[in-house]
């Protein structure tokens, strides 16, 4: 499996700008490999849209690879747009800052900044948490039916001494989450913290990532919760509206996958 993988990599160095459309023939003589073979994996790498083939019965690199490029594009400049906007959060608040995004039952964090004077919080670039014990997970359950419903699946295990294990009161939190905005997690995984975050939109109205802002229980919860609150939901408007996200004032509150800012 690994050898065909580095093969169809082979393949797709191949075309260059000086060559950009070869024969099965030409790659398998490039790379030294059977005509047999070649066909094999271009025949595959052409179901999958990553190559095509001409009306000369010679190939090009397809549409998928400009889709792929433009996913890592939307990515960087995602991230781009979004780092000042998180930086001026942990400026002002005590705290680590963090944007999640999901993936199969967690909330992957793709970006995090800490505050120079905060206390240490045990995550990382690249950290994996269940979304159901995460502020930043139910930010992003509550607004993604699909992204619920496969959490559920992989059932729901205590993390922490406040973990919600019940689906039945998971649904019911994340019901308030919907209503008010932004999600909390209180001591409900392995971090032992206070958080609060907010959903971010995309352009298409879609709850796409969530930023939160992390930090010990008695800071959190002390007279600048309000503050706090308002300026995680504020970065997160902040951050939608950079990304194209226009907000409809007066829209349907019961679409689960759109989010109603009050």
């Amino acid at each position: 499996m690994i050898a065909s993988v580095k093969r169809a990599c082979a393949i797709l160095n191949c075309f260059t700008r000086d060559e950009p459309v070869l024969g099965n023939a030409e790659i398998a003589e490039k790379l030294g490999l059977s005509r047999s073979t070649t066909h094999h994996l271009i025949t595959t790498l052409c179901n999958e849209g990553v190559l095509m083939r001409d009306v000369d019965r010679k190939y090009r690199l397809g549409w998928k690879l400009l889709e792929w490029n433009n996913s890592v594009m939307f990515q960087q400049d995602f991230y781009n747009k979004a780092m000042p906007l998180v930086k001026e959060l942990t400026d002002r608040f005590r705290g680590t800052a963090h944007i999640g995004m999901f993936d199969q039952g967690d909330v992957v964090f793709v970006l995090r900044i800490t505050s120079e004077d905060a206390d240490s919080v045990p995550t990382y670039l690249g950290a994996r948490k269940p979304a159901y014990c995460t502020s930043a997970g139910k930010a992003l359950l509550a607004f993604n039916d699909s992204y619920l419903q496969e959490t559920i699946e992989k059932g729901l295990s205590q993390q922490g001494p406040n973990t919600i294990t019940d689906i039945r009161i998971l649904k019911k939190d994340l019901e308030s989450v919907r209503e008010q905005g932004y999600s909390v997690s209180n001591n409900e995984n392995d971090t032992c913290t206070y958080a609060i975050a907010a959903p971010i939109m995309s352009y298409a109205g879609e709850t796409i990532a969530s930023v939160n802002l992390v930090g010990p229980t008695s800071y959190m919860k002390s007279l600048h919760r309000s503050h706090i609150i308002q300026s995680v939901v504020k970065t997160a408007k902040a951050i939608s509206r950079e990304l194209g996200y226009i907000e409809v004032k007066g829209a349907d509150s019961g679409n689960s996958k759109r989010l109603k800012y009050s």
